[in-house]
């Protein structure tokens, strides 16, 4: 399981689902439409183009996506207030949205020792008062 969102290499993780779907090298160049070899390179790729990690995952019953969506939920700069006269033609998000995978995720870690409050704070960026609110909630600590 990914811990770490700040550094990702999505070749790393793309042949780590293969593996774990011990999903078949041939299956994946028909539908990839690539040889053995450009599928090898693809994994030594720390970054891949959308329209491919697209079909990754299709291929992988994955989303790969969700990973940079972390990414940009612990690490990524906080929302600008806007001018609410202008009304954008782009999707609206709120950044502040965490999953709830991601929030037991972070949680378990505290729960079972493997990391501290402060640990969890530093390395995640999470606001300590976001973290609290999620222990007095889901832990009912």
């Amino acid at each position: 399981m990914i811990t770490n969102f700040k550094n990702i290499h999505i070749g790393k993780l793309i042949r780590a689902r293969v593996s774990e779907n011990k999903t078949d090298l041939s299956r994946i160049c028909r539908f990839m439409n690539c040889t053995e070899s450009e599928i090898n390179e693809m994994y030594l790729q720390e970054g891949l183009p959308t329209y491919i990690l697209m079909r990754w995952c299709k291929l992988l019953e994955y989303d790969f996506f969700r990973i940079y969506s972390q990414h940009l939920i612990l690490y990524g700069p906080p929302v600008a207030i806007t001018d609410t006269t202008y009304e954008s033609k782009l999707p609206k998000f709120r950044k502040n949205l965490y999953t709830r995978e991601m929030t037991e995720l972070i949680l378990k870690l505290i729960r079972t020792g493997k990391k501290t409050k402060r640990k969890v704070v530093d390395e995640y960026g999470i606001p300590k008062t976001t973290l609290n609110k999620w222990i007095s909630k889901y832990d009912g600590g």
